[in-house]
């Protein structure tokens, strides 16, 4: 499944959906993950949710957006589009959560995870 992350380096989770430059996207599977693109969020505009709406749709294939903080409204449109936001509230490393969130799909991943490992798009891993 892909998964974004806000980061400023590509080594931690350290930005604010709504305020960051870009987007990490990685592939995760339960025995390999890997970096598939950075998305830039440039996006002319002052209205935030104008903003928040872009944001969402360049995310559209992704399962789940880690992110340091997230409004309610930004959140919310994310869940519509069945994107799962997770949310740190601290700088995190970027490797260690995708270490952790490839534990938890090997073992017993909470139903909503399962779901959004099987919303039926195929990966790149699928492609070798």
């Amino acid at each position: 499944m892909k998964v974004a992350f806000t980061t400023s380096d590509g080594t931690m989770i350290d930005q604010h959906f709504g305020q960051c430059e870009r987007f990490q996207i990685w592939e995760i599977g339960p025995d390999r993950a890997g970096f598939l693109e950075e998305v830039s969020t440039e996006v002319h505009t002052d209205d935030e949710e104008d903003r928040i709406a872009a944001r969402a749709k360049m995310l559209a294939d992704c399962a789940i957006v880690y992110t340091m903080q997230i409004g309610g409204p930004a959140a919310a449109k994310l869940v519509a589009q069945r994107i799962h936001p997770m949310k740190t509230t601290t700088e995190v490393s970027l490797p260690e959560t995708v270490a952790r969130l490839q534990a938890v799909l090997r073992n017993n991943p909470p139903p909503w995870l399962r779901k959004a490992m099987n919303r039926g798009q195929a990966t790149s891993f699928d492609e070798e």
